[in-house]
């Protein structure tokens, strides 16, 4: 059923409650990687935890920036473990970029990019698991979720571990995500996507508008592409794969940064998926407090000029 939802997006005071976060490196790259675990106060019953990315366009971002530090501080509130990590920047290689001359190596350079931010993704995941006890989670209550290229990673993750995919190998044998909530994300993939095995129910959070992260798909070469939400959302609902998708209509790639803003709805899903009723839901977001951006106006071409 296709609906649609009123609701304004509030920019939510941060809640005073005490919070522990510690660094940890998980992995080594060309340099160490490491992720912040934020600790809630009064954990909840079921020892639930977050994994969120940061955003950045894959040549910059933090993961303790402001937006990465509010969501954790909500989320904790909510009695949520927070683990905000590193992964590789691929598009800060100048010679990688610099090889790119061509349609075919603008594809394959966005492929690697890809490839090995889910690979450090999958990592930082393994980690989490495998440190379960120490952290007090429990690691068949781990939800993913990004922004913006820390959407793509996440979505692109759990497509890999569905279909075997060798950037997924780092994961533990047999584990899936909780839930996935991407917010502006795409995958990319040959062909139209197809997922061997279920993907885990997931929450698209995109703007119709967005032209950076593409809401239908971004075509790169031949059979190519980064496909977004729209697109995403009829491979699940094909599937009868639990799904849910909220339009921003006439929004662009603000909706990157709405996890705040929206946390009241990003947590009735993960309660949804906990409470296994998790079935479909096509919703279209109207909101006379969002107001397009210079975001909904700038294309992926803008951002990398």
């Amino acid at each position: 059923m296709k609906k649609v939802l009123t609701l304004v997006l509030l920019a939510l005071p941060l809640v005073a409650v005490a919070q522990q976060k510690q660094s940890y490196r998980f992995a080594e790259r060309d340099s160490a990687l490491w992720l912040d675990v934020w600790r809630p106060e009064v954990p909840r019953s079921d020892k639930a935890c977050v994994v969120a990315l940061f955003g950045g366009g894959f040549v910059e971002g933090k993961r303790d920036n402001e937006l990465q530090t509010s969501i954790a501080r909500l989320l904790t509130a909510r009695g949520y473990t927070v683990v905000s990590p590193d992964y590789r920047l691929g598009l800060r290689d100048s010679v990688r970029v610099g090889q790119a001359k061509s349609l075919a190596g603008v594809t394959d350079l966005f492929q690697w990019v890809i490839d090995i931010a889910t690979e450090d993704c999958a990592e930082a995941v393994a980690w989490v698991v495998a440190h379960a006890g120490e952290l007090n989670i429990n690691p068949e209550r781990v939800v993913l979720t990004g922004c913006s290229a820390g959407a793509i990673t996440v979505a692109q993750l759990d497509y890999c571990r569905a279909n075997g995919l060798a950037q997924a190998a780092a994961l533990p044998q047999g584990w899936k995500p909780a839930a996935v909530v991407p917010y502006a994300g795409a995958i990319m993939s040959k062909g139209a996507p197809r997922y061997k095995t279920p993907p885990a129910p997931t929450l698209f959070m995109h703007g119709t508008k967005d032209k950076i992260v593409a809401y239908k798909r971004f075509p790169l070469l031949l059979s190519h592409a980064l496909r977004g939400a729209n697109t995403l959302f009829k491979v699940f609902k094909k599937g009868g794969y639990p799904v849910w998708i909220v339009r921003f209509e006439g929004i662009g790639h603000e909706v990157a940064s709405f996890l705040p803003g929206s946390v009241d709805l990003f947590c009735g899903f993960v309660e949804q998926v906990f409470n296994g009723r998790v079935t479909t839901l096509d919703a279209t977001m109207h909101d006379a407090n969002l107001k397009p951006t210079e975001w909904t106006r700038m294309t992926v071409i803008d951002l990398y000029k």
